[in-house]
């Protein structure tokens, strides 16, 4: 039996024993949908998570005179951990060619912003390009490999979800701001008004256990890109890349960082939606969703 079957056929008896158990108490199954929304989350976050706690342990325990770099080591495990999700079927290979493709776009920027100082590599390592070492685009794909999977494993359907046309010209225009606003002027503001006006009536509907939940498309936006915030504190602490105002001495990102986050998620999503189709949600789904969410429910 393959690594990932067993896997699954041993969550399935671990399901059915805590299921055993709980008694139809409310609270217990509750807490249960709890626990697991979290382990969720967790197994979607596998890769970041992979990846923030190398940028952490290299940090503090590589040492400084390997033949190897620490970029280049980095390097390594990033890919390496990106085969070894293909070989244990955690990502689908649709799946890992629009992570490429982030990655790619990602690494184009990296290029640009890069050689306009926006931020700098501190350590010297072989396997770069034009100054930039290839670890980084890995980076970006952390985030593809998110938004991909948490799209499966929490069953992700919309409701109100714009024409896709819309959110392409929405991504691209976010993408191609990241340049231009170097020279002309920077239309963030008017890409986040715009994103308000295509998402802003948009609910997503999502099952940690068998109970449908939901939230604004726009508040989930928010919180993701505030977690790649908090991710980003903890790989410029990590030495992984420095702005200018960390060149000294490290500080927290600032929060202007946050709006550039949230244009780069919105391309992520973009790009994950062009392999999992947005699925409606059905509107008696949305009724009895509605009826659980309640107070009286």
């Amino acid at each position: 039996m393959h690594l990932y079957d067993r896997a699954k056929a041993a969550s399935r008896a671990f399901d059915a024993e805590v299921r055993s158990r709980t008694d139809g108490a409310p609270w217990r199954e509750g807490l249960y949908e709890f626990v697991l929304f979290g382990v969720k989350q967790g197994w979607a976050c596998l890769y970041g998570g992979a990846m923030l706690s190398a940028l952490l342990l290299t940090y503090w325990l590589y040492p400084a005179d390997a033949p190897l770099a620490r970029y280049d080591f980095l390097f390594l495990v990033a890919l390496g951990l990106q085969v070894a999700l293909v070989a244990l079927k955690l990502e689908r290979p649709r799946e890992v060619l629009v992570i490429l493709v982030f990655h790619g776009v990602g690494t184009a920027m990296e290029l640009f912003k890069t050689a306009q100082g926006s931020w700098v590599y501190p350590e010297e390592n072989l396997i770069r390009l034009a100054g930039v070492p290839l670890f980084s685009g890995f980076m970006y794909a952390c985030v593809g490999s998110y938004i991909a999977r948490i799209w499966r494993l929490f069953d992700i359907r919309f409701t109100r979800y714009p024409p896709l046309w819309t959110t392409v010209v929405l991504a691209a225009g976010a993408y191609i701001n990241f340049f231009t606003h170097h020279y002309t002027v920077d239309v963030r503001w008017a890409l986040f008004a715009l994103s308000v006006v295509l998402f802003g009536r948009s609910w997503f509907y999502f099952r940690p256990d068998r109970v449908w939940r939901r939230m604004p498309v726009l508040l989930g936006f928010v919180l993701v890109t505030l977690f790649i915030w908090f991710a980003e504190n903890i790989g410029t602490f990590a030495m992984a890349w420095r702005y200018p105002d960390q060149r000294e001495a490290w500080s927290m990102v600032s929060l202007a960082k946050f709006g550039s986050w949230y244009l780069l998620l919105l391309l992520s999503i973009v790009l994950v939606s062009l392999v999992h189709r947005p699925k409606r949600f059905e509107p008696e789904e949305a009724a009895e969703a509605a009826r659980v969410l309640s107070p009286a429910g």
